[in-house]
């Protein structure tokens, strides 16, 4: 098309337009290329690109047509500013953090001994079930702590070669000893009643029974024959 021969059209004012762009576009791509050799925009955590296909910034939150407007905006006093207050909050938030673990390692109470104990053997004279009644004396046990007990395998004990026959009853209370006891391996009975503890605070006494299931099982006798008559 003939530009120079139309009326109202000054020669070259096309030509000019046509020029200004491309040396635009072009700068702006040299900006884009030297900003992504000094900044790696792929590692940056403020930016975002949008739906529209512009870029905004999560930090100052503010929105740029384009990287290498995005870029010189990352330059700018607004953007650096912004920047030294987060780092500045971070550091004080990983203080804050910290500071918890710097705590006293806790004091272990020394050991004073094994506590004094009797054992009951007993036996119910209606179900035949055989019991055993633990009496634990502990007259020096902390304030505010009471005693407990646990059965445990013979698995789960390194004191003694394991022996499937005999499980153990175990008794701890701070500062004493834990003590343990070997007793036959046979079912417990935990029904109301058979197996029970007691603390006494007063008199300082722990007493635990445990009541074994009995093993055996009775037979009916069998009917007896009908006679004729």
């Amino acid at each position: 098309m003939d530009f120079q021969n139309r009326g109202g059209a000054k020669p070259g004012s096309a030509a000019g337009l046509a020029d200004n762009q491309d040396i635009n576009r072009a700068r702006r791509d040299r900006e884009r290329k030297l900003g992504l050799e000094v900044i790696d925009i792929s590692k940056d955590p403020y930016i975002m690109k949008n739906h529209l296909g512009s870029y905004e910034c999560r930090l100052c939150l503010t929105s740029h047509p384009t990287e290498s407007n995005y870029l010189s905006h990352t330059q700018g006093k607004k953007h650096q500013l912004n920047l030294q207050r987060r780092m500045e909050k971070e550091e004080r938030e990983s203080t804050v953090i910290q500071a918890p673990k710097m705590k006293m390692p806790k004091r272990r109470r020394p050991k004073i001994g094994r506590p004094g104990y009797k054992i009951l053997k007993q036996k119910d004279p209606e179900t035949n079930q055989r019991s055993l009644l633990f009496e634990i004396d502990y007259p020096d046990i902390i304030d505010k702590v009471e005693p407990a007990h646990r059965v445990k395998s013979c698995y789960d004990q390194k004191k003694e070669i394991p022996d499937d026959r005999y499980q153990y009853v175990l008794f701890a209370a701070e500062p004493y000893e834990t003590i343990g006891f070997k007793v036959p391996n046979k079912e417990l009975d935990t029904t109301s009643g058979k197996h029970f503890e007691v603390w006494d605070k007063g008199k300082k006494k722990y007493s635990v029974q445990i009541c074994f299931k009995n093993t055996r099982t009775t037979k009916s006798l069998p009917a007896l024959p009908k006679t004729r008559q």
